[in-house]
């Protein structure tokens, strides 16, 4: 999933393109990144783009992109859009205004997630190689400026390496400046799964910079301190940073110099990282939820009939670019829709089954279904500065097809969500013309009585099938639907209005 020019003659940008700055990309001055249409250029200054040239011209790096662990990345023609990025407009009057003096054009990702929308072994996966490129970056004089998980993303279950612009130039007896931000974002929340078993996605969602150190030490008190990686990424660096904290960035540089601190030593170190976190891993205990094909009462008729429902479904109109599958459990239908779309996003609750579903797509090799943890009672708000700098759920999915398939009943029963608001929703995941195919568990199937039966009596009384139906066609043209034999669950496909 290259973009198309890589390689060949870089076509220029359209004059009349519509840029708009990318929300999450203001922390370097050096470089912005905007889109324009489907294009992702990055927008670099002066130094920024010198830096670009001899990253381009090196020997480590024309590798990693030949191999895809960095997304496609091409130089733009001279002039062919400077003219049209914003420069410095979102800075306050008075402000020097950035001078942009190259621009990059990046691979489209299928789907941008978030590390707290992440399985652990996705979270490993993309710390390894943020590493891996790291390593292969020191020994020819190149460091990342940056740490952050949120520097990588996914082609399916391959991470990849977006920020071009974190690469820059080493200088003998400097640190790696990322060090910290990789701590935070990615060492951290391994830890906190593989040595004490607890779910790492909140403590990630809750602070967009990651777990610091001082949250870190008291978890880690006693013989825990001993455990693989914790006394000297928890506590040692959580020492030195209390210590330095009233030290300039050059003096630390000066002391690390003065003690020896070389590029030997930090590939040293790195490499100690990698086998590190390679060593970290946490197997979640099964739940309900991980046998769930077996444990949810469909005959085998039932099976075969929502099968070839939904594979028709899929089929209509054509290839589809972009499918969410919600609650996605063992990604049975995942992979079905894969066969129909150019890329899947299959959305699951339960950290253990997804983390098992992402596990078993590596090892297939699948690239075009996207595992991601989170609760659609709750999914990923917009974060960050103002909210905007990490987009939420609902503002990048935006599917030719939406599944949900035995959702509807767990949100409308099990979470107490009024059916009308989870209609509205599942409708709002549908574009412009678009499907919707989703199921109804009727209150009488044995699922539904199950999750009824921990409810007040006649708390739900508009959960009912004529009901539903009218819902759906509020929203758009019912076009097919199907009553499985079980004669308990209907399955519909929904054209958007």
């Amino acid at each position: 999933m290259v973009i198309p020019d890589l390689g060949r003659s870089p076509a220029p940008v359209p004059p009349d393109a519509d840029l708009r700055a990318e929300p999450g990309s203001f922390r370097d001055p050096a470089n912005r990144v905007f889109h324009a249409g489907d294009d992702v250029l990055r927008a670099l200054d002066e130094t920024a783009a010198a830096h670009w040239r001899a990253l381009a011209g090196s020997t480590f790096f024309p590798p990693l992109l030949a191999a895809g662990k960095v997304c496609g990345t091409e130089e733009l023609p001279a002039g062919s859009v400077l003219s049209g990025l914003p420069a410095g407009s979102d800075l306050p009057a008075g402000s020097s205004r950035p001078a942009w003096a190259t621009v990059l054009r990046h691979e489209r990702i299928p789907f941008v997630s978030h590390p707290y929308e992440w399985s652990f072994a996705m979270l490993r996966d993309a710390a390894l190689l943020h590493l891996e490129i790291l390593r292969a970056a020191l020994p020819a004089g190149f460091t990342t400026k940056d740490g952050s998980a949120y520097n990588l993303q996914w082609r399916g279950t391959e991470p990849v390496f977006i920020d071009v612009g974190s690469f820059a130039p080493l200088r003998d007896g400097e640190p790696w400046a990322g060090y910290r931000q990789f701590c935070q974002t990615l060492l951290y929340p391994l830890l906190l799964g593989a040595h004490l078993g607890l779910a790492f996605q909140p403590w990630l969602r809750a602070q967009v910079d990651g777990i610091p150190p001082e949250q870190m030490g008291p978890l880690f008190r006693g013989t825990r301190r001993l455990l693989p990686g914790v006394l000297t990424h928890v506590h040692l660096h959580g020492s030195v940073q209390r210590r330095n904290a009233a030290t300039s960035t050059t003096d630390v540089r000066a002391q690390l110099r003065a003690a020896g601190y070389t590029r030997e030593l930090a590939q040293a170190t790195v490499r100690g990282m990698e086998k590190l976190v390679r060593r970290l891993d946490h197997q979640q205990p099964p739940t309900h939820w991980v046998d769930y094909q077996r444990t949810c009462g469909y005959s085998g008729d039932d099976r075969a009939g929502k099968e070839r429902f939904v594979s028709a479904a899929l089929g209509v109109a054509g290839r589809r670019r972009l499918v969410l599958d919600l609650g996605a459990n063992d990604g049975r239908y995942a992979r079905l829709a894969a066969r129909h779309a150019d890329y899947v996003v299959a959305v699951e609750q339960d950290p253990a089954v997804l983390d098992r579903l992402y596990r078993t797509l590596r090892g297939e090799g699948e690239r075009r279904v996207l595992p991601l943890v989170m609760d659609l009672a709750d999914p990923s708000p917009g974060g960050g500065w103002r909210g905007v700098e990490r987009a939420s759920f609902a503002a990048r999915a935006s599917a030719d097809t939406v599944l949900a398939l035995a959702l509807v009943h767990h949100l409308a029963i099990g979470r107490n969500v009024p059916l009308p608001e989870v209609v509205a929703c599942l409708a709002g995941f549908v574009a412009p013309g678009g499907r919707l195919v989703v199921e109804f568990v009727h209150p009488d199937d044995p699922m539904a009585a199950r999750l009824l039966a921990n409810k007040p009596d006649g708390i739900f009384p508009g959960y009912r099938r004529d009901a539903f139906e009218a819902l759906l066609a509020a929203h758009g043209t019912v076009e097919d639907r199907l009553e499985l034999p079980s004669g308990t669950r209907t399955l519909y496909r929904v054209a958007r209005s």
